[in-house]
C-alpha cells in the first residue's frame, strides 16, 4: 500500500495528525514518511537532526527539496522542530541556547534557528517550533529573560511574517515553563505564536490542556499531544497517562483548529513500527 494524498474536503472535516521524526530515529526518512502516510497521518513533524535532515550538511537545501517532493507525493504537510539533543554541541544536550551565558553560544543558536527557518521555507512548513532553553547555574533569571527576548526579537525581525508560524514551546524546566510564561514572552516579542504541547500542561498545572486550547486558540502555531502523567515530564503513548485525549481533541475541533496536531514519542524509536499505527488507532478511537 502506498500513501495517498487527501482531498481538501477530507482535510477540512477532521483533525490532521503528524508524527515527530525524533520518534523514528531508527528509520530512514523516506521509509518513515511512507509509514506515516500509510497509517493515515496528514503530516510529519520533522526534527532537524543528524539522523534525518541534518541542517548543517552541505546538501541540506537539496535534501529539503527532495523531502518536500516526497511529502507532496504522499500527501504530507510539515512542521519543523528544532529540539535535537546534540546538534550544536555533541557533549552537552540542547546547548547552546538563547539563555546560555556565553554570547557566542547565543549567537550560534540564533544562526541555527535562522537556518531552520530557511529550510522550513523550502519544506513549505506550517510552523517552526523552538524554545529559549534552560538557564545555567548562577544565571540571573531576569538576565536570562533579556537574553531570550533579544534573541527572539532578532529571529522575528529576520524571519517573521513568512508563510510559516514562529512558535515557541513552553517546556517544563525551561525559562518558558508554561503558558503563563509564554504570555510574558508574547507581550515582549510580538510576532510569536504558541507551540502548545498539551501533555506539558499536566506537568505544570497552570492550565488544563483543553482549557489551554480554548484560551489560546487564536495564537496557536502548532499543537502536540501525547500521554503524560500529572507532574512527571515523560512522553508516553497516547493510551497511557492522565491526558484526557477526547477532551483535548474536542476542544481543537470546537475552536476550528486546522493545522497539524503532532505526536512526540522520542523515547519509543525502537518500537516505532508499532507506535505509529497504534497512535493513529488511539486518536481515531478518541474521536479524532
Amino acid at each position: 500500500m502506498t500513501g495517498l494524498a487527501r482531498s481538501p474536503q477530507e482535510r477540512s472535516t477532521r483533525l490532521r495528525y503528524a508524527y515527530n521524526t525524533n520518534g523514528l530515529a531508527h528509520h530512514r526518512l523516506d521509509d518513515a514518511l511512507s509509514m506515516l502516510a500509510d497509517s493515515g497521518y496528514a503530516g510529519v513533524a520533522l526534527t532537524l537532526d543528524v539522523v534525518h535532515l541534518d541542517p548543517f550538511a552541505p546538501d541540506a537545501f537539496a535534501r529539503a527539496e527532495r523531502v518536500r517532493t516526497r511529502c507532496d507525493e504522499l500527501g504530507l504537510d510539515v512542521v519543523v522542530e528544532t529540539g535535537a539533543r546534540f546538534l550544536l554541541d555533541p557533549r552537552v544536550k540542547h546547548e547552546p541556547t538563547f539563555v546560555t551565558a556565553d554570547a557566542e553560544g547565543r549567537a550560534r543558536r540564533l544562526a541555527y534557528l535562522r537556518l531552520a527557518c530557511d529550510l522550513a521555507e523550502v519544506l513549505r512548513a506550517e510552523a517552526v517550533s523552538f524554545w529559549p532553553g534552560v538557564p545555567g547555574r548562577g544565571v540571573d533569571l531576569e538576565q536570562a529573560w533579556r537574553w531570550a527576548t533579544d534573541g527572539m526579537r532578532a529571529l522575528v525581525d529576520s524571519h517573521g511574517g513568512r508563510s510559516y508560524a514562529l512558535a515557541v514551546e513552553p517546556e517544563p524546566g525551561m525559562l518558558v515553563n508554561n503558558c503563563d510564561d509564554w504570555l510574558r514572552l508574547r507581550d515582549a516579542v510580538p510576532g510569536l505564536t504558541l507551540a502548545l504541547d498539551t501533555g506539558h500542561c499536566l506537568v505544570d498545572d497552570a492550565w488544563a490542556p483543553e482549557k489551554a486550547v480554548e484560551a489560546f486558540a487564536p495564537e496557536l502555531g502548532t499543537v502536540a499531544v501525547e500521554g503524560m502523567r500529572r507532574g512527571v515530564h515523560d512522553h508516553l503513548p497516547l493510551d497511557e497517562g492522565d491526558l484526557d485525549l477526547p477532551a483535548v481533541l474536542q476542544a481543537l475541533v470546537d475552536v476550528d483548529y486546522r493545522k497539524l496536531v503532532t505526536l512526540e514519542l522520542s523515547r519509543d524509536s525502537h518500537r516505532a513500527h508499532e507506535m505509529v499505527p497504534r497512535s493513529m488507532a488511539t486518536l481515531v478511537a478518541a474521536g479524532g
